[in-house]
């Protein structure tokens, strides 16, 4: 499994945003890059645990998993 991207930018504001690229959607704010980079990380997982829960697919997960059959 590759890594998940994220892209970070300050905004005029001050303010940081985070993006992870892989996982529509999945963007946060925080007051320093790193609280931005921790919502992030945080948002991704609940996302993931979120489809997992409601049966959809999850590519980038599933290929993460051998299962012997």
């Amino acid at each position: 499994m590759s890594k998940w991207r994220v892209e970070i930018e300050r905004e005029a504001d001050g303010r940081w945003i985070a993006e992870v690229m892989d996982i529509p959607g999945c963007m946060t704010y925080g007051a320093t890059r790193d609280e931005a980079i921790r919502n992030a990380e945080v948002l991704a997982l609940r996302v993931i645990a979120d489809r997992l829960d409601a049966g959809e697919r999850v590519p980038f997960v599933e290929e993460a998993f051998l299962v012997p059959a």
